[in-house]
């Protein structure tokens, strides 16, 4: 597989990335592919560089979902399709794993994002099945299936680069209820909180 070119190996940078996605997927039993986790850290390490996340071809700034997922459907040609969906992928996991908490004060939250790059991860392997870079179709296949565990990953890797000192409970509940995460529900379960007893009552209000 042949992996974008525009990354640039930062060694420590990659070494830490690398490191801490091993770490954080063997902590929550989250398997993966050599070429998968291989994608991940390139993906980190390109986002890590702030001109690379909040590019666009309009200009500066990171462009709405919707409207990549328009660019996407619109696209005159299979590179420029295969590439918003990419973008609408990649942005989406690193958004959803990077800044879960700030999404609270949005009009959208993460479950969006959860749903939006799962669903452009797996269309583009829908497209790129069968083509001549097998390993490619199979990397996009795994995103897509392992969407909502990857951000999972992702939100320790995020930890383990910051003091995390204070613990947003309700935050952690919000996102349980919205996505399901396992990682979010172990979270309350060490706060003491189960959040099963809570989630009918909640659910139906």
């Amino acid at each position: 597989m042949q992996h974008d070119s525009r990354v640039v190996a930062v060694a420590n940078l990659r070494e830490f990335f690398r490191d801490s996605l091993e770490e954080a997927m063997c902590n929550q039993q989250v398997a993966a592919a050599a070429d998968t986790s291989h994608y991940i850290v390139n993906l980190l390490t390109l986002f890590a560089r702030a001109d690379e996340l909040y590019r666009d071809d309009a200009g500066p700034g990171i462009k709405p979902l919707a409207f990549m997922l328009t660019d996407a459907l619109e696209a005159s040609t299979a590179y420029e399709r295969d590439r918003a969906l990419r973008r609408l992928g990649d942005v989406s996991l690193f958004m959803a794993g990077f800044f879960a908490h700030s999404f609270a004060r949005r009009l959208v939250d993460i479950d969006y994002y959860i749903s939006m790059g799962g669903n452009a991860y797996a269309h583009l392997s829908d497209l790129r099945r069968g083509g001549a870079e097998t390993s490619a179709w199979e990397v996009f296949e795994e995103l897509a299936a392992k969407f909502q565990r990857f951000v999972d990953v992702l939100n320790e890797v995020s930890e383990m680069s910051r003091d995390n000192k204070d613990a947003d409970v309700l935050r952690l509940f919000e996102i349980w209820m919205r996505t399901g995460s396992p990682r979010a529900a172990a979270h309350l379960r060490k706060l003491g909180i189960e959040p099963s007893l809570y989630s009918v009552s909640l659910q139906t209000q």
